[in-house]
């Protein structure tokens, strides 16, 4: 009974329009004041011990250096890379627009900032080499969400502090899941340019290839030191994000020289602003979670799961379900926050490896990302490329048909999250 009224308070506060973080807040102090016995130090007691935890350190990191870089010449620079690799090829500028955003998701750990990074330098090239603006929005759209799945991961942190998963182990079983999908997306740009003839780029020579690998070598080092640094145990992921922000500074500084030192306070201004958006909506997921664990939901949920006799490939289906129809009406952080400690104990308790559980998570965060309601990319494209929602729905399917055939591929074979982190001896 008291699971219904919460759900059902939730979801009417969310159908005002009320924003996620202060439904979740007045959801909870609603219950609590009203139908429980619940000390209100309790409540303040858990507020703070919820969200004094050393993992929530890395999201103001990577989001710091994730704006530094996207206001900083390095998407430039990756896109110029990629089109000297793959450019000759069908759909040469998709192709580098898809590598580019793996490439960038690897530095930036955002999903938006990545379309916004490298849409609005390429999909204007795109136009006037003549590809169609549909092809190029669909592209940059679905390749933009590699920035959740490809470490370093906000919303794997995120995650990380609702289960209590290492997120070391995230990271590392992100890179052959995120590596796969950027090939699939990749292959479906390819097939789809080679159908109907799109423009290829003039082969680039080898001068030319090593020239933009030479330019765009600080952003990719980037990737080494905070892979590379986790893997080494150099530091921790915490302290990997603090390290790539003082990096992605230093490169958009004092060695690209795309950004004067006056435009640094509104960086710091734009990364704090987001930063206490993602924060406050923790501190309430934190106190909703209170609220479900002090009622018994989660367990009692468990329970009648299990009883159920569910197998294991049954709930995994359930999950995909729920999780996709729950990107219709919420962004990912708010997902995680919310589903996450519900699911996860009835997910140990069928012996589903916890990491794996968690990039199935993102992987459907990342779908979400991509079709309307609420998916995040395509309104970041549509502000790009001029185009309405529904256009952009259109011009997104093949590439999310792939994104869904991925997700099934990631949920019942758990060796392409975990062979990894299992290989480099962290599981």
């Amino acid at each position: 009974m008291s699971a219904a009224i919460i759900f059902g308070l939730l979801l009417a506060l969310m159908l005002t329009g009320m924003p996620i973080s202060i439904s979740l807040g007045l959801t909870v102090l609603t219950f609590l004041f009203t139908m429980t016995q619940v000390p209100i130090e309790s409540v303040a007691l858990k507020l703070f011990t919820g969200i004094e935890k050393f993992e929530i350190m890395a999201i103001p990191f990577f989001i710091l250096a994730g704006n530094f870089l996207t206001h900083g010449g390095v998407a430039r620079r990756m896109i110029n890379f990629a089109s000297s690799m793959v450019g000759h090829w069908h759909g040469g500028l998709g192709l580098a627009g898809v590598i580019a955003c793996a490439l960038f998701a690897a530095v930036s750990g955002s999903s938006p900032a990545t379309v916004v990074a490298i849409g609005s330098i390429i999909l204007p090239a795109m136009i006037a080499q003549g590809f169609p603006s549909r092809f190029g929005a669909g592209v940059i759209t679905t390749s933009g969400a590699l920035g959740i799945l490809i470490p370093p991961s906000i919303v794997m942190v995120m995650y990380s502090v609702s289960t209590n998963t290492s997120v070391g182990q995230l990271f590392m079983a992100g890179v052959i899941p995120g590596l796969m999908l950027a090939a699939l997306l990749g292959l479906t740009t390819w097939y789809r340019a080679w159908k109907n003839d799109y423009p290829r780029m003039e082969k680039a020579s080898l001068a030319r290839r090593l020239s933009a690998l030479r330019e765009s070598i600080w952003g990719l080092l980037l990737i080494v030191i905070v892979i590379g640094g986790i893997y080494t145990g150099v530091f921790t992921p915490t302290e990997a994000a603090a390290m790539s922000a003082v990096y992605a500074f230093i490169v958009a500084v004092f060695i690209y020289k795309d950004m004067p030192l006056s435009r640094v306070p509104k960086v710091l201004l734009d990364s704090a602003s987001m930063s206490a958006m993602l924060l406050y909506i923790i501190t309430n997921a934190v106190l909703f979670s209170f609220l479900m664990t002090s009622e018994n939901i989660p367990q009692a949920m468990a329970s009648w799961i299990l009883g159920q006799q569910l197998s294991p490939w049954v709930f995994l289906l359930v999950v995909n379900v729920l999780l996709l129809l729950a990107g219709n009406v919420m962004e990912p952080s708010s997902i995680v926050l919310i589903m996450a400690p519900i699911l996860f104990p009835v997910a140990t308790s069928l012996g589903i490896d916890p990491v794996h559980f968690g990039i199935l998570i993102v992987v459907n965060m990342e779908v979400g990302m991509c079709h309307p309601p609420v998916g995040l990319n395509l309104y970041v494209a549509s502000g790009i490329t001029k185009m309405g929602i529904t256009e952009l729905t259109i011009a997104v399917w093949p590439w999310l048909l792939t994104m869904l055939v991925f997700l099934v591929m990631v949920t019942y074979i758990p060796a392409i999250s975990l062979w990894l982190p299992r290989m480099l001896g962290m599981m």
